[in-house]
């Protein structure tokens, strides 16, 4: 072969690898990122052209899928929307999935590992394959009853079976109606996405588990009187309670609710500073006990570690003990400065009180099923840790009581029932109302619910706003709903 030839040759011989190099590589390794790109609209086609399992609260279907004529196949909706939607999420063709239906997606359009046996089944009998059943622990009653109870007013609210951890209510409001974005008229869909976007209210963050966390005012008293008695207080120990607190290392002061005084001998008990919600008090005693007790009670209640329910959990913090000063550490103590919670997180501390010390973790998934009913997976209760003894939850629980009792929590009084609570009223900025909040566990003898409410800035009330009058009512309506 002569030279110009086998130069031909060599070059042919290139090309060829060349292409058959390019050709494997997108055929095969880059297969998996193309078939799962949004862009892909056959990935569209066939991911929609299959059966997605529904998912079920209460053995009724709150979102499912139906045939329809047209290149998608199957038509996802919604059932009562609005009350579901911070815990279903949505399913759409233009903007991918949130909530359950992003979290539980494998199970739900059938491509979970676990459902690899019912994969083969249908390949074998020729079946149409079908998505896994996602049972949730949602009560409807529950959930209803906080809907109805929170009205129009901004805020969530988050319950807990305090035995088992099982999340039985989640509202956040105001919401929104998935099926607008369920639709397959992409035009609705993105115009409605623009609309809900704009929307000052931000109706499609949940308030209960994530976005924007707040500060918990009072309700954090909690966690500091739980490391006061996790320190060798009790409930009895006589703890400094003036009109007026000085803050070292400044010319502040911090007072009472309202310029109140706490004791007219400028000492009271820690269960009467709790009872009363006395804020130099505990400003005083987050002082004593110090910020890295505090943080340390804190942490072991939840704050600063990651949480899946299996939805994501925002973080609640407490500030870093070394970033924090005598009169910051009064502050937080208190739950101001730079304390940030979600309402899950107080439902939590409730239930870790509730349930003698010992936290569960929280879980919104409870069995997920095959389309034949056949039991995939199922959800076993499992301890989160335990924050503070038996010894130290039974103390808070009386001290919680009291609140209620004859407390700043009254409104959350229930007849022929012990509620146990503490209330909050968290100040924001100068020009908007404060946050009203409120935790409680019922019966205290024997809790079968956790529940933590936040009304945003005072809701109806505005500034006249306090947690014993506009968040305890709602938790009580609650409870009431889930005891009957």
């Amino acid at each position: 072969m002569n030279t110009p030839a086998r130069r031909l040759a060599t070059v042919v011989i290139a090309m060829f690898l060349a292409l058959m190099g390019g050709a494997t590589w997108v055929q095969f390794f880059q297969a998996p990122t193309l078939n799962n790109d949004n862009r892909n609209v056959r990935t569209l086609y066939r991911e929609f052209g299959n059966a997605r399992g529904p998912i079920v609260v209460g053995g009724e279907s709150i979102a499912s899928s139906t045939a329809v004529d047209d290149p998608f196949g199957y038509q996802r909706s919604y059932a009562n929307g609005a009350l579901y939607a911070p815990v279903t999420g949505f399913y759409s063709i233009v903007f991918s999935r949130s909530g359950i239906e992003d979290a539980m997606n494998t199970e739900l359009n059938g491509t979970a590992d676990s459902l690899f046996y019912n994969r083969l089944q249908d390949l074998i009998t020729g079946r149409q394959p079908q998505g896994a059943i996602v049972e949730l622990t949602i009560d409807p009653v529950i959930q209803q009853a906080a809907w109805d109870a929170l009205g129009d007013q901004r805020g969530a609210v988050v319950a807990l079976d305090p035995r088992t951890g099982a999340i039985l209510a989640m509202v956040s409001k105001p919401s929104f109606d998935p099926n607008l974005l369920a639709s397959h008229d992409t035009a609705a869909v993105n115009e409605a996405w623009a609309a809900l976007n704009a929307d000052e209210g931000d109706p499609m963050v949940n308030r209960a588990i994530a976005g924007t966390t707040y500060p918990p005012g009072s309700t954090f008293k909690l966690v500091t009187a739980a490391a006061a008695l996790e320190a060798g207080m009790t409930p009895a120990t006589q703890i400094a309670a003036p009109d007026v607190l000085d803050l070292p290392q400044s010319s502040a002061t911090l007072g009472n609710f309202g310029g109140s005084s706490c004791s007219p001998t400028g000492t009271a008990t820690l269960l009467d500073a709790l009872r009363i919600s006395c804020n130099t008090a505990f400003g005083q005693l987050g002082m004593d006990l110090g910020a890295d007790a505090l943080r340390e009670q804190a942490e072991a209640f939840g704050f600063d570690t990651p949480l899946d329910v299996p939805l994501t959990v925002t973080e609640s913090h407490f500030p870093d003990a070394e970033a924090i000063d005598a009169p910051q550490t009064a502050i937080a103590a208190i739950g101001q400065y730079d304390v940030r919670v979600t309402p899950l997180q107080m439902a939590m501390v409730s239930a870790a009180i509730a349930n003698g010390g010992e936290q569960m973790a929280p879980y919104l998934v409870a069995a997920v099923r095959s389309a034949d009913l056949t039991v995939v997976d199922q959800a076993a209760p499992s301890t989160l840790g335990r924050p503070v003894s038996a010894a130290t939850a039974a103390a808070l629980r009386d001290m919680m009581v009291a609140v209620v009792a004859s407390g700043t929590g009254t409104s959350a009084q229930i007849s022929g029932v012990t509620v146990a609570g503490k209330t909050g009223t968290a100040q924001t900025t100068a020009d908007a109302a404060p946050h009203a909040w409120f935790t409680a566990f019922a019966p205290a003898e024997n809790p079968t619910i956790a529940i933590a409410v936040i009304v945003e800035n005072g809701g109806s009330a505005g500034s006249e706003a306090t947690g014993g009058r506009v968040a305890a009512p709602v938790a009580r309506a609650v409870i009431e709903a889930a005891l009957r």
